[in-house]
């Protein structure tokens, strides 16, 4: 039934599971994929969206280093927004509405088109680990299949437990058995294990609301999209989305079920995601507010199933139709399936590497919500740096490891493992403080090298990418040696209440000025010619805009990161016996002997390790 020995199994078919997946076979990884419904490959259990806030950032990070999400996001979008067009390119963040069922399809046609993958359909129940080694796994009919890694991507199956008011009933989501007997075996192996919850709103019939009285949430007008490749092109037409607004009635009814609620009568007992709190918990806790904005997001391009973002809860099934039917556009409402709470296992993630291999067993990696994290992308993202260093490490090449200022996965990972969780983990910007230089925009210039050297990134995707730096970079230049008049510069200025000149000068540093854009820019005949004659796209135009426009703030935070990068280049000896350490505080010996850190410059970032700890680590170590 299977060969003798896969190189790398991946259990769970998710965001990470399927990433993992597709990565490992790409490299050239003989890989099996097992999962309990190959029905349900990379579905999206919650909402049907891909990208936002740092999210986005993150699906182009997966896109530059050859992973799938990005593509399969552009190829089953219904609708594409760049968020936070009103601040700084740093900032901006590119979101797809996707249409649920396609994205799942697209997911698993994709992974049966990928060489060296395989499929199984069954409940993994166990491990085989012998002398501290990861060896491969059993399932539930007792078959044992061998492998040189193994890759957990359980998401929220793993003791699953479903809470609906009173009503709670095992399952890993919504009409899906929960997994059990993993999380034993791991707990034999010396792993601590914890318990999370996240949560889900209905879904309803998009044919009961009356769209009229809720406010139109449409587009981007020249939508982009999320690859990098020219395997994806931006949406042609799009889907709307809607918003209304929970009400003090709302409220009211909603607090009617409290006494019925998980969440307050202690059968829940786990922690949530903070900012991604249920109906419920935002009642309760901003109980001045008079209400709550919802978005009614389409499921899809044809279904009339509606995904009601904002209402997330698990209060008892009654309560949650009654005060629907309360919010205005949803007097008629009918539901498809009640929104749910659900509790599961994780295993605190200090307990890996930086390559997301465990420390305790050789060979076994954790990507996901195994590792406390929330969120598809962050999923998806851990399931590739995890596939790619499973194959790495079986092929015995140097691992994979973003640091902190060349991807927000690098941040992701290295928050992980040096500081724990103990609440669902999600990416934000603030996390990553060399946002200027992890932008959207350059995750291709940044990462799309690695995934080529490594052998995941095609030549073809290696080429386009230095197509778009050297021309980009080009175009730069253009704009620091090419002078401009004043005549030509003086109405522009003028008309954006910029102080007029009385001299040329470069056009770079016209273009520096903060009311000065692009359209103004392409008034110039210099610079019109130079497009016409060099066939200069938008791409390029934009990215030598924000080359122009942050040259001070990059050049800035890269000598800020080179700095510290010296620290990441001081390695700490593997077993280094802090406890010899007098003059070090109780709390720091405790942490640095738990989570082991690499480097100094990892140490420095451990909670309860001070600055002087640092330095009296560092005269230990002879610098």
């Amino acid at each position: 039934m299977f060969q003798d020995e896969y190189d790398v199994i991946v259990v769970g078919a998710g965001h990470a599971g399927s990433e993992a997946a597709a990565a490992a076979a790409n490299m050239g990884s003989k890989t099996l994929l097992v999962t309990m419904s190959l029905q349900n490959i990379a579905q999206m259990s919650c909402n049907p969206a891909m990208g936002g806030i740092a999210k986005g950032q993150i699906v182009r990070e997966i896109d530059a280093l050859g992973g799938y999400s990005g593509i399969i996001s552009d190829k089953t979008a219904i609708q594409f927004k760049m968020l936070n067009k009103s601040k700084g390119p740093a900032m901006w963040s590119p979101r797809v509405q996707s249409d649920r069922m396609r994205f799942a399809e697209e997911w698993r046609l994709m992974l049966e088109q990928t060489p060296n993958l395989d499929f199984y359909q069954e409940m993994v129940k166990g491990l085989v680990i012998e002398k501290g080694k990861i060896k491969g796994i059993t399932t539930s009919l007792g078959v044992e299949i061998r492998s040189k890694a193994v890759v957990l991507t359980n998401g929220t199956f793993l003791n699953g437990l479903i809470h609906i008011g009173e009503k709670q009933f095992g399952g890993g989501r919504a009409g899906e058995s929960a997994a059990y007997g993993i999380t034993e075996d791991l707990l034999n192996a010396g792993f601590e294990s914890g318990r999370m919850k996240t949560g889900t709103p209905p879904r309803v019939d998009g044919r009961s609301l009356d769209y009229s009285k809720m406010n139109e949430e449409k587009g981007d007008d020249k939508p982009d999209k999320f690859s990098y490749s020219d395997l994806t092109q931006p949406l042609a037409f799009q889907k709307s989305c809607h918003m209304t607004y929970t009400s003090l009635d709302v409220h009211d009814i909603l607090r009617e079920g409290f006494d019925r609620s998980p969440m307050f009568n202690g059968r829940i007992k786990s922690l949530g995601p903070r900012y991604c709190p249920s109906i419920e918990d935002k009642i309760n806790r901003f109980a001045d507010k008079e209400r709550h904005q919802l978005f009614i997001e389409p499921e899809g391009w044809n279904t009339v199933e509606v995904y009601v973002n904002g209402f997330s809860t698990s209060l008892p099934e009654d309560i949650q139709f009654k005060a629907l039917r309360s919010v205005v556009g949803f007097e008629k409402v009918k539901f498809f399936r009640p929104g749910y709470a659900i509790e599961y296992d994780y295993f605190q993630p200090t307990q890996l590497k930086h390559t997301l291999e465990t420390k305790l067993v050789e060979g076994l990696y954790f990507a996901g919500q195994i590792n406390g994290t929330t969120g598809y992308e962050e999923a998806a993202s851990q399931g590739l740096m995890a596939g790619i260093n499973a194959s790495l490490k079986i092929k015995e090449k140097a691992p994979l490891i973003l640091k902190r200022d060349e991807a927000y996965i690098g941040v992701l990972i290295d928050d992980l493992i040096t500081k724990g969780t103990e609440e669902p983990y999600r990416m934000f910007t603030s996390r990553a403080e060399y946002r200027t230089l992890l932008r959207q925009d350059n995750a291709d210039f940044r990462l799309t090298p690695k995934s080529y050297e490594i052998g995941l990134a095609s030549e073809k995707r290696l080429r386009r990418m230095e197509h778009k730096r050297n021309e980009s970079e080009k175009m730069v230049a253009f704009y620091k040696e090419t002078s401009v008049s004043v005549a030509e510069m003086n109405p522009i200025l003028e008309s954006k209440s910029s102080a007029a000149v009385n001299q040329s000068d470069k056009m770079f540093k016209m273009f520096s000025r903060p009311q000065i854009d692009l359209a103004d820019m392409l008034q110039l005949e210099k610079v019109k010619v130079y497009i016409a004659e060099n066939n200069v796209d938008q791409e390029i135009l934009e990215q030598a805009e924000i080359q122009v426009k942050y040259s001070g703030y990059i050049d800035k935070e890269r000598n800020n990161a080179d700095k510290l990068t010296r620290l990441e280049d001081v390695k700490i000896p593997e077993n280094f016996d802090y406890k010899k350490i007098k003059s070090m505080s109780i709390e720091a010996k405790q942490k640095l002997s738990k989570i082991r850190p690499v480097t100094i410059s990892q140490a420095s970032r451990i909670s309860g390790v001070s600055p002087s700890d640092i330095s009296v680590l560092l005269i230990y170590m002879g610098r």
